[in-house]
């Protein structure tokens, strides 16, 4: 009988295998504690063995199948989903349980060194940091722990932010590259909210710490004067009146991400993004070499989504390894231009996921202010994990799935602040070449079929 299981990649890297009967046991599981009528269908058994464009067609409806899991506000965030993921990240890197030593860093490289079991999740990993650093708990949801690659001009790249479906030790070990680590930042964007976290002398110092980084690195625009009138609160220790002018300060609580391409406003330009005060900055190189500056606000974006596309090589598709995948991400919003015009821009980055949970997360925070939520409530639920996708898919009026601005590229589900959709890939059981072409997938999984279980 043919053998088949699936890989599943973050971001293009392995998280975790799992088999057919795996995801079919998952299913039935989802399926007795939330009944047949929430659950999507599942691709049925198979007596016989299953011919090349059978197999082909068992992935496509599994990635259907996984995506409308994904999507669905119930299931989607519900720990047996989640649980499943972290469980089969584990067994798939063959990391027992025990007790180990994790560092996190902080904005200044500073380390925190927590002790925790390597099956711990994210929540559990934050909870250990803060516990450490005496935050208090009512001000843990406004941190979170983000990947970050570090380069050797000591440029800081994020990666994502470390979801609830993954475990933290695990995501870092695998890695395998001291490049990487794992940082405490603000997970907010407003920066009227600072004031709930400067009350505290743990959270002040944090903050702190983040606004000088972010000013060393460049993130923070500083001329001349303001950088004299910084030292100089530097020096006295007035933490908090140098975060006050800091907040006055082009760019400040801004994410920068590396160089990329847009086609705004032609194809092929090089651009620098940074996101904040619920946009996304544009500093465009032009052809004529001429720089151009311009935002995009989120209130102004109809949707987005993330599309991945695998390197044609020879007229096959190139071959994932166990350990990485080679995919080029596109980020791609639906943008009114004017009052009657809607464009699509897109950008073209490996860091397209990370910018659009920052979309995403703008666009929560911007949701609770409407409807006159608490910040901190809704940070809460967002750090115990009951935030619903929901409320974000109806702030964008976006369908389940969007229709791409180019015809060649498949559809994709819009990504939101969890873990949004996924594609699986066929490969042979000796993972030559015989892969089956990937399709896009985005939030931070796909999946690619090895064989590896009995179907």
């Amino acid at each position: 009988m043919y053998r088949k299981a699936y890989n599943i990649h973050v971001n293009g890297v392995l998280h975790c295998r799992v088999r057919y009967s795996q995801l079919l046991g998952l299913h039935e599981q989802i399926k007795k504690e939330y009944g047949s009528n929430v659950v999507p269908a599942f691709p049925p058994k198979k007596i016989f063995t299953l011919t090349p464009a059978e197999v082909e067609q068992r992935r496509e409806q599994l990635e259907k199948y996984m995506q409308a899991v994904r999507q669905d506000p119930l299931l989607g965030t519900s720990e047996m989903f989640n649980s499943f993921l972290r469980k089969a990240q584990q067994e798939t890197q063959q990391i027992p349980t025990e007790e180990v030593a994790l560092d996190i860093c902080l904005s200044n490289g500073q380390k925190v060194t927590v002790n925790i079991l390597t099956s711990d999740q994210t929540e559990d990993v934050l909870d250990a940091v803060a516990t450490k650093l005496d935050l208090p708990d009512d001000l843990v949801g406004y941190f979170s722990l983000f990947l970050v690659r570090e380069g050797v001009d000591e440029g800081l790249t994020f990666v994502r932010k470390l979801q609830e479906f993954e475990l933290p030790y695990v995501s870092i070990t695998s890695l395998r590259s001291s490049e990487f680590h794992i940082l405490l930042r603000k997970s907010y964007w407003d920066m009227a909210y600072d004031g709930d976290v400067m009350d505290n002398r743990v959270g002040l110092n944090l903050l702190y710490a983040q606004t000088v980084s972010d000013i060393e690195r460049g993130w923070i625009l500083v001329n001349k004067d303001q950088h004299r009138q910084l030292k100089s609160l530097q020096e006295k220790g007035s933490k908090k009146e140098f975060i006050h002018l800091g907040q006055t300060l082009k760019y400040y609580g801004y994410i920068k991400f590396d160089p990329c391409i847009t086609d705004f406003p032609e194809k092929g330009c090089q651009v620098i993004v940074s996101a904040g005060n619920n946009e996304l900055n544009f500093h465009v190189k032009l052809p004529n070499e001429q720089i151009k500056e311009g935002s995009f606000k989120v209130t102004r974006m109809r949707c987005w989504r993330v599309t991945s596309s695998v390197p044609i090589a020879n007229g096959t598709t190139n071959p994932c390894s166990a350990s990485k995948c080679d995919v080029k991400l596109e980020l791609a919003f639906e943008y009114l231009m004017s009052k009657d015009r809607l464009q699509w821009v897109t950008i073209t980055s490996q860091q397209a996921i990370m910018m659009s949970i920052c979309l995403q997360s703008m666009v929560d925070e911007l949701m609770v202010k409407k409807s006159g939520g608490s910040i901190k409530k809704m940070l809460r639920k967002r750090h115990n994990g009951s935030i619903h996708r929901s409320d974000s898919q109806q702030a964008v009026k976006s369908p389940p799935l969007l229709d791409s601005p180019d015809p060649n590229r498949e559809q994709i589900v819009k990504l939101s602040t969890k873990l949004s959709s996924v594609s699986l890939r066929g490969i042979s059981a000796s993972n030559s070449a015989n892969d089956i072409s990937g399709n896009d997938f985005h939030g931070n999984y796909a999946f690619e079929g090895i064989g590896d279980d009995d179907l």
